[in-house]
Order: C-alpha cells, then structure tokens, then sequence
C-alpha cells in the first residue's frame, strides 16, 4: 500500500527503495550493478530520503516482491550473446553479422557511457572546449533530456552549431568511436567488425530539443532554418511539444491525467492555451473538472520557467507511456511517434 503522499509515478521507485533497505548493502550493490545511471541516482535519492516506513507499507512491499519472483522465470544470463549465436547458426557467421551489430551495436563504448554517470554541467564543462562535431558525436550517445542538459550550459552560437550538426550526423563510423574514446581518455572496447552505428539525424536532434524549452526551441531552429530551411523543416516535423497533446485521444489523455499529479497540472496549464484546458478539462470528471478551474483561477503568477519545466515533465511521461506501448502519440514526420 502506497503512501498517500507517494504521487502515482514515483510509487514502483518507493517500493524499490524500501525492498533495496531492507536486503542489506551487499545485495543492494549487487542490484545497483544491473541499472542504468538514472535509475541509480533516482532510487538513490528515494533510499536516501527514507527514514521510517510503517509495518504495513513494509510487509506489502515484500508481499509484491515474492509474487512478483514466484511468478516470472530467468530465461539466460546473457541475452546478447544467446541471440548472437542462435543468428550465427540459423544465418552463418557473414549474414548474421550485420543483424548482429544492428542489434547489439554500442555496449562497449565505455568512454563515452561513462558520461551518463556525470551530471549534465560536468559534462559540459569537460567537453566545451571540444570540436562541435566530436561534441554533437557524443551528445547523440547520450538521453536527450541528458544530451538537452548539457547544451543548455552553452553559450548560444556553440549550441546553434553542435545542433545543426547533430541534425546532419549521419551515423559514426567506428574510427570515429574510438577517437570520441580517446578524447575522453577511455579505450574503446570492442571488436573490429563494429560497424557504422546509426546515431544523428534530424529526430535525434528533435528529441534533444523537446527538453531545451520554447525560446531555446526557436532559436536554434531559426539558426538552422537560415542555413538549411528543408533540415529545420525535417527537424520541427519530429518534435513533439506540449501543444501537441491535443492530438492526444480521450483515452490517451485520461490515461496521462491518471498519472499526472494536480499541483503539476496547474502549473503546466498556466502558460497552455484555453484549448488545451479545454481539451484537459473534457477528459476529467465534473467535479474534477471544476475544482481544477478554482485552482487555475486562484494561482497567482507563475515563471515562465517553472511552467516550462512542468510541462517537460509531463512530456517525459507522456513520452514513457508511448513506450510501454499504452498509448500512441501522432506526430509529424514519417511515422508516428511510437
């Protein structure tokens, strides 16, 4: 049983937090060894913040966790060597390489997944002095959001260019990876049958976008825009903006209201247009519905900046459902968003 404090998405995070206290360290560590970065400094931060937890809170967490053990099965150890050879044999060792490194392609760029451990001004300041290209080569390894941190700590005309480039990056070759390796004193690890891996482009430079805000937005969209108008047309057609949640269906955006919590909504509809409200307030009960005009109508002033951050987060939420396949987000662009 969740806390009633615990809003919806960081509830799975609490009960990981309280499962990893009371396993002890060594078995904590030993699951740490297995997250990504952001997963460790986000449950990090939860461990860190618990202090006491009610014996009811305490035994569903682990009532939870056994059901959850009891019912799944490990199937092997090591699923990019088991789909290797199970390629190698059905395909032979030529045809199956090329699936092979589309597949598996980039788990040993060590140099460079070292940055996802660092903080997004760390990076910046360690690799601003770099060459725009090796920056946008490096940039693209990286989370957008991650990737979007780091540009925001440049000036603007060195943000402009490592955009633009991201945007024509098509793809690294694999003496490119090294170097990128060698710039951040790390030796790639790896064999020589890596191949070209297919990073860059105009969507990896939309999705870095999405997390810089609207004025940084159309700043470096004008920039682009001025050298090549086809690329800034390319790259807009890919973003997908809180405006767009109006494309959002009704069951889409019920979905998202379920897991969005109602201090973040106002804030976030703060700077939205009356359509979007609109659209927010059909989608909720009438009760809900009216409470949540009585808030809007009754928050004072809000930054632009704090309303640009609720709104990102929404979109990262958003953007998670959409991967877990529960909802469909339309976008521009050549496909759909998925």
């Amino acid at each position: 049983m969740a806390s009633a404090s615990i809003p919806p998405e960081d509830e799975g995070v609490h009960a990981a937090a309280i499962l990893l206290l009371a396993v002890g360290e060594d078995h904590a560590a030993e699951v740490f060894k297995h997250l990504s970065p952001k997963e460790v400094q986000r449950l990090g931060e939860r461990m860190a913040k618990l202090t006491t937890v009610s014996d009811i809170q305490f035994d569903d967490v682990l009532t939870r966790f056994q059901n959850t053990v009891e019912t799944q099965r490990s199937l092997v150890s090591d699923t990019g060597a088991y789909v290797s050879n199970v390629l190698k044999l059905a395909l032979g060792e030529d045809k199956a390489g090329l699936l092979i490194d589309r597949i598996v392609q980039g788990r040993d760029v060590s140099g460079i997944e070292s940055l996802k451990w660092m903080d997004a001004a760390a990076v910046a300041e360690l690799i601003r002095n770099e060459h725009p290209q090796i920056i946008a080569s490096i940039l693209v390894h990286l989370d957008r959001d991650h990737a979007a941190g780091v540009l925001a700590a440049f000036d603007e005309r060195p943000r402009n260019d490592v955009v633009l480039r991201i945007a024509t990056l098509d793809g690294i070759q694999p003496n490119a990876l090294k170097e990128l390796n060698d710039v951040l004193s790390k030796v790639l690890a790896g064999g020589d049958r890596v191949r070209k891996a297919p990073l860059g482009g105009a969507k990896a430079a939309a999705e870095i976008l999405n997390f810089m805000g609207g004025t940084v937005e159309s700043s470096v969209l004008g920039n682009i825009r001025t050298t090549d108008a086809d690329l800034a047309q390319k790259i807009e057609d890919q973003m997908f903006t809180f405006d767009d949640l109006m494309k959002l269906d009704n069951k889409a955006m019920q979905l998202m209201l379920r897991e969005v919590s109602n201090d973040m909504l106002i804030i976030a509809l703060k700077g939205a247009d009356p359509e979007m409200r609109e659209k927010v307030f059909s989608n909720m009960s009438s009760r809900a519905a009216e409470s949540l005009r009585e808030d809007l109508e009754s928050k004072g002033p809000v930054r632009l900046s704090e309303v640009e951050a609720q709104q990102k987060e929404i979109l990262k939420l958003v953007r998670r459902l959409a991967d877990e396949g529960q909802i469909v987000l339309g976008g521009g662009g050549d496909e759909a968003l998925v």
